[in-house]
């Protein structure tokens, strides 16, 4: 086939190709045309829906259309009384300074109030004592308490002063009690004696320990500042009353033993334990049914002589028995033979002459008695 030939077919197929693919269009736009509902906006749906799902168009954007003739109503006027619509902002003067007028500081935490003094402190006056006020004190286990006073001195009556030495750090309860056995009971005891008191050894007053100083013991009094150790007292002359000593007189120790187990709830001196041999314990433990525990054993004072031999055998003492075996004492004739042959050999030496008694010579310790002596 020549180049012509090939050019007139090929022309040919492509207008049949067209004539065909119009007669399909035609064709598919009746189809649709047939199947379209009757209502406008139906059929302009339905058509783009068709159309879309024909040449694969993204679906576009629904278009918000207005009813014509319909008039849009406008918003009412904000009324002239009505807040601004900003929220209200803090001015540049407010945001510089910080509350109460301090600047770049921080607001002072709050002053604790101040804790009113208990009627102990208030009755416990310079007129009676001198007791200045410390801190409390909160240690392990316990330890100490609230309401403490160090107690330098006890005011008598007649405004002399009774040193504490050295100063005892108690509960203001227990220098109460103290000064009150001081003034009302001690200080008129030795006044009687011929003397005033002027100072108290305090052996122990506050110390966080167990009972006699025992580890793991229970918590003692002292460490509850609620107790003190005295020693004895001292007066004004430079006499040093001890109160277990057994030179002092008896009565002195008991007139005190009685007025200290009156005022306190525990009084433990010699006789109690082997830890209060040398001191008397004051305390104001709390106890049931206000039990109270008074241990004080007041000694008879130690002779100042001891006897070098046994009083004689008084004559109405019954006789003597004596042991089997044993040579029965000589009656009464026999004593008086003895008595007789007695004074006559009496007689005898007195009749020699006095004659100087050779001395006597020593035997050398045998070898016997060397070793019994090393043994």
């Amino acid at each position: 086939m020549n180049f012509t030939a090939r050019k007139a077919s090929r022309k040919w197929a492509i207008g049949a190709f067209g004539r065909s693919g119009a007669v399909m269009v035609t064709v598919a736009v009746a189809a649709l045309l047939l199947g379209m509902p009757s209502e406008p906006a139906q059929a302009r749906k339905a058509s783009r829906t068709v159309w879309d799902d024909l040449f694969r168009v993204p679906p576009s954007k629904p278009r918000a259309t207005a009813h014509r003739g319909a008039a849009v109503p406008l918003p009412k006027p904000r009324p002239a009384d009505a807040p601004s619509a900003e929220r209200d902002k803090p001015d540049k003067e407010q945001q510089a300074s910080p509350p109460n007028g301090k600047s770049g500081e921080q607001a002072a935490p709050a002053p604790q109030p101040t804790p009113q003094p208990s009627a102990c402190r208030l009755a416990l006056t310079d007129a009676v004592a001198i007791a200045p006020s410390i801190p409390d004190i909160r240690g392990a286990g316990g330890c100490g308490g609230e309401d403490l006073v160090r107690l330098e001195a006890i005011v008598l009556p007649d405004s002399r002063r009774v040193s504490v030495k050295p100063a005892a750090i108690l509960r203001c309860t227990m220098a109460s009690a103290l000064v009150d056995w001081i003034r009302k009971d001690i200080a008129p005891l030795t006044e009687r004696l011929g003397s005033a008191i002027s100072d108290i050894d305090n052996f122990d007053s506050f110390e966080c320990r167990g009972r006699n100083r025992i580890v793991g013991a229970k918590l003692s009094e002292h460490g509850r500042a609620n107790a003190l150790d005295v020693r004895g007292f001292k007066l004004a002359d430079g006499t040093f009353i001890s109160l277990t000593d057994r030179t002092v007189p008896r009565g002195l120790r008991e007139t005190v033993l009685h007025s200290a187990c009156t005022r306190f709830s525990t009084v433990l001196g010699p006789g109690s334990d082997w830890y209060h041999e040398d001191h008397i314990h004051l305390d104001l433990m709390e106890r049931r049914g206000n039990y109270r525990i008074c241990q004080w054993d007041v000694w008879e004072p130690l002779p100042q002589k001891a006897p070098l031999l046994p009083a004689e055998r008084p004559e109405e003492a019954p006789p003597r028995e004596v042991a089997e075996g044993a040579k029965p004492h000589a009656g009464k004739s026999d004593a008086g033979k003895s008595d007789a042959s007695k004074s006559d050999a009496e007689k005898s030496d007195a009749e020699k002459p006095d004659e100087a008694e050779p001395p006597r010579q020593e035997k050398p310790a045998t070898k016997k008695r060397r070793q019994n002596r090393r043994s």
